[in-house]
């Protein structure tokens, strides 16, 4: 179950990393709540994780998925560029958290 919890954790980490874009074009007090519950939201289910998880793999994956599911999400909502290199090294950091999975 921990691995769930540091999956739904990620997913915390890369709305809340979109939502300070948005509150950047945006400067609304609801745009800032947002962020705030969304990494608030993925704190929680990250501290949860690391029930079972080490400190170490934990943090690494939480920060290498949520690193790549935000270029992923600049890509496809904030138009920025999917160059070939851009895409290499993202597969660099997947390959990373996939590595520190199967050896934990």
């Amino acid at each position: 179950m921990a691995w769930v919890y540091l999956i739904v954790a990620s997913l915390g980490e890369i709305f809340g990393v979109m939502t300070i874009n948005i509150y950047n074009q945006k400067k609304s007090f609801t745009w800032l709540f947002i962020m705030v519950i969304t990494f608030g939201f993925g704190f929680y289910f990250l501290s949860l994780a690391m029930r079972e998880i080490q400190l170490g793999t934990a943090y690494a994956i939480w920060t290498g998925l949520g690193a790549a599911g935000a270029v992923l999400m600049g890509i496809l909502f904030f138009k920025e560029s999917a160059g070939w290199k851009r895409m290499l090294f993202l597969t660099c950091i997947i390959a990373g958290a996939v590595g520190l999975k199967v050896l934990d």
